[in-house]
């Protein structure tokens, strides 16, 4: 199958409500984001002209717009900490999520941005989500 993987890096604090660990606290990362996209078309033919399956501009331009601006420098929390911690709803550079913003949430919150914005002929195909250089969580199609 062929794909393309362009990787991001931003800054994001979050804490896991309800966790019995340190991550319960209010901390932060600079995640690495590898975002891999693959063909939907017939494998055994060449790309027609210009011969690439997906600009990497186009791609970081898609990613930057969707994913980007909303989690560079932002405090991830869940609802129910903001709940549980009302004052923690004034914070200018908050983004509430449903669920906890653990890695593997926020990669399906990654996801679900990137999930149907692709261009025709490509389809998402997995996310890598780096909290640290030695931890990721992934999701594979």
């Amino acid at each position: 199958m062929l794909q393309v993987t362009k990787i991001f890096r931003f800054e994001t604090a979050h804490a896991l409500y309800g966790y019995a660990g340190s991550c319960r606290f209010i901390h932060g990362h600079s995640y690495v984001l590898h975002v891999t996209v693959r063909s939907t078309q017939q494998e055994d033919v060449y790309l027609p002209a210009p011969g690439i399956l997906l600009d990497f501009k186009e791609l970081k331009k898609l990613v930057q717009e969707t994913v980007i601006t909303h989690l560079d420098h932002q405090l991830v929390l869940s609802s129910a900490y903001v709940d549980a911690n009302p004052g923690m709803a004034q914070e200018d550079n908050l983004l509430v999520m449903e669920a906890e913003p653990s890695a593997e949430n926020l990669l399906l919150f990654i996801r679900n941005a990137i999930r149907g914005k692709l261009p025709a002929g490509t389809e998402l195909a997995g996310l890598k989500l780096f909290e640290t250089q030695d931890s990721f969580a992934e999701w594979v199609l």
